[in-house]
């Protein structure tokens, strides 16, 4: 008997005020139907209902001094999601966004996104609703090592290993790692996203930009098409967006926006090497904003408190790759529309789910090449789980060496895809393809361990 729109409708029920969470659910669980009636031995087994209810949910409270000597108090979490085909793996978030359903839905994401991999990780996600921006680094450190100190009890390199997110980056990740490593007295890979100088991985930071672009790549040839002379439009201006930026200008792509919670630039002209290498600057070192960039190249035009896809749609600008990195649901049916009528061509998703359920739909109606995030910025995971294999092997690999197996790695996500789609009834649809292969590995594993 089908399952699936009863554990759609109970998520809405019990579930009401999480809507990420919800979206996450449904976009989920509706692509995955035609594996009811391949499969009846999930709907016996009520896998769909199982998979959408989490291990384990971590709520805590995070107290903190300030650099005035004023006592904060934050809310951490960490949601163990399942651990079916190895150990939960995702990040840490330090976002004042921050609440329970966007944890979960990240974490139910990352079930599928980790799968895809083909490398032995579970789905877990975690953070803070703490706000690093404008914190000193002293205030930084005291707020991690007090998360810390709660966090160390719930994870481990065999059980739960966090990484980055939105808001962690290395300097965050070092703090965290420190102290865990003082408390527990180890030294192991527990944390992913650290510095080279204590077990971290080559191209780590790099992993989820370039992993989206050799994606992206993948999608565009099925087509006989490149990146070469392609205009492509990113949102955001952090970490995947800086280094989907960099490769793409490396195989001949012209990106010509950047954006921030602010704003957003375009350069009709294009963002060439050393105008990224100026906004790294900018956004890694100095902690500036992206309408700086008019500054230093005031050919450039910047739009105060309008996202990238809001440009595009009132201004008229003509792209053929959009590159959502900046967070989700910034993209809706409006901004869908207008990309469609642009000429674009291929979306990739950098950010975690930046499309809504209507925007999907417009993209896929048009036949636009759509790479869902759970597949096309999977790389980050990637090379996180390539950190935690050398970390276990007391090893480091070279440069070259990661970013060959992180292409072959984004290579077999995208043949996953076609073939998942192909065998399920839904040729070339990258949607169902990653949600069905990522989904049926985790739950045949399910399924092995019986009812637990």
């Amino acid at each position: 008997m089908p399952q699936i729109d009863d554990v759609i409708a109970k998520v809405k029920s019990l579930d009401k005020d999480q809507p990420e969470f919800i979206q996450a659910v449904t976009e989920v669980l509706t692509t995955l139907k035609p594996t009811e009636e391949k499969h009846p031995e999930f709907v016996k087994a009520k896998i769909y209902e199982r998979i959408v209810e989490p291990d384990r949910v971590i709520m805590f409270r995070v107290v903190w001094e300030d650099d005035k000597g004023e006592v904060n108090v934050n809310r951490g979490f960490r949601v163990q999601f399942n651990n079916a085909i190895g150990p939960y793996k995702g990040g840490l978030r330090f976002h004042p966004s921050v609440n329970l359903g966007i944890i979960k839905f990240l974490g139910f994401e990352q079930i599928f996104k980790n799968s895809l991999t083909t490398l032995p990780m579970g789905g877990g996600k975690g953070g803070s609703d703490f706000d690093p921006k404008g914190k000193s680094d002293r205030e930084v450190m005291r707020f991690t090592y007090a998360f810390m100190r709660e966090l160390f009890r719930h994870i481990g390199p065999d059980i739960d290993v966090p990484a980055g997110d939105i808001g962690v980056g290395a300097r965050e990740i070092g703090f965290m790692y420190g102290y865990y490593k003082k408390i527990v007295n180890e030294h192991t890979g527990v944390l992913t996203g650290k510095g080279l100088e204590y077990g971290g991985s080559l191209i780590r930071p790099e992993a989820t930009g370039y992993g989206l672009i050799y994606f992206t790549s993948e999608m565009l040839a099925t087509r006989g098409m490149d990146l070469a002379n392609k205009v492509i439009a990113v949102s955001g201006s952090g970490n995947v967006a800086q280094y989907a930026v960099e490769k793409a200008i490396q195989l001949g792509g012209k990106v010509i926006t950047l954006s921030d919670s602010n704003g957003t630039i375009v350069d009709e002209e294009g963002i060439d090497a050393g105008k990224l290498a100026f906004v790294m600057e900018l956004k890694n070192v100095k902690r500036g904003r992206i309408r700086e960039y008019v500054n230093q190249y005031p050919r450039a035009r910047y739009f105060e408190g309008k996202s990238v896809w809001d440009v595009i749609r009132d201004e008229g600008f003509r792209v053929d790759i959009a590159l959502p990195c900046a967070t989700q649901n910034e993209i809706d049916a409006s901004h869908a529309n207008a990309l469609v009528k642009s000429g674009v061509v291929a979306v990739a998703e950098g950010a975690n789910m930046p499309s809504n359920l209507e925007a999907i739909d417009i993209f896929r109606e048009n036949r636009v090449l759509y790479g869902p995030a759970k597949a096309a910025n999977a790389g980050g995971v990637a090379v996180s789980g390539l950190e935690m294999s050398q970390n276990s092997m007391r090893l480091q690999w070279s440069r070259e060496e990661v970013d060959n197996r992180l292409r072959d790695i984004m290579n077999k996500i995208h043949k996953t895809c076609l073939e998942a789609a192909e065998a399920y009834g839904h040729p070339g649809d990258y949607l169902f393809g990653a949600n069905i292969g990522g989904f049926i590995k985790v739950a045949k594993a399910m399924l092995a361990y019986g009812i637990v």
